[in-house]
């Protein structure tokens, strides 16, 4: 299955490699000390002045109003399984800086590294999330009243895996399809843009 741990060219920690974005959500409730540990562990991540510019806006299943709201904010192809999750967020980013009120043009990058750190906290807890774009940013902030100076990120579904077989032909295709990464002679540079490092053609 698409969750097996995935071979690498290199020597990857097991969390990192056990980290994966399933379509397949249980609808077991995700304990509330669960989910707090996963979003402290989110503040711990490293940002710009330290100045944590992350917000998350929670809804789950057990208040059923208020996660058909965050629901709303997805697109409906997202929609047709994140409504399965237990738990839905989205992360919401601080365009400012603090201190001096210049736009911290690092907002974004560091958002996306509290949800990592986020994320592999949950697969430590044999919990799963899956981070998604297909969101509509701009109900978002209107549905939340989100600030002046603040911009939704992405939407996440959190919980635990849920069975395949409840899914679509399609969505179970996509779930089961093989986890694929490209090869780090595609990424990884030195001396000038898209040469080659020496470090990864040895």
């Amino acid at each position: 299955m698409s969750n097996n741990i995935p071979n690498t060219q290199y020597p990857v920690e097991e969390l990192l490699l056990r980290r994966w974005s399933p379509v397949a959500f249980s609808e077991q409730p995700v304990e509330t000390e669960k989910l707090c540990t996963v979003l402290e562990a989110a503040s711990w991540a490293a940002s710009c002045f330290n100045e944590q510019p992350w917000s998350f806006i929670v809804a789950t299943k057990d208040n059923p109003v208020e996660f058909e709201r965050l629901l709303s904010c997805l697109v409906p192809a997202n929609q047709d399984w994140a409504k399965n999750a237990p738990v839905l967020m989205l992360s919401v980013a601080k365009l400012y800086f603090q201190h001096n009120g210049t736009e911290n043009r690092h907002a974004f990058h560091d958002v996306g590294a509290a949800s990592a750190t986020l994320a592999i906290q949950a697969t430590a807890l044999g919990l799963y999330i899956h981070q998604m774009g297909g969101f509509d940013a701009a109900k978002a902030k209107e549905v939340y009243g989100i600030a002046e100076g603040y911009e939704a990120v992405a939407a996440i579904a959190l919980g635990y895996l849920g069975d395949v077989n409840t899914l679509s032909e399609k969505l179970q295709q996509r779930q089961l399809a093989p986890r694929q990464r490209k090869n780090l002679e595609t990424f990884v540079f030195s001396g000038s843009w898209n040469q080659v490092s020496p470090l990864v053609t040895n």
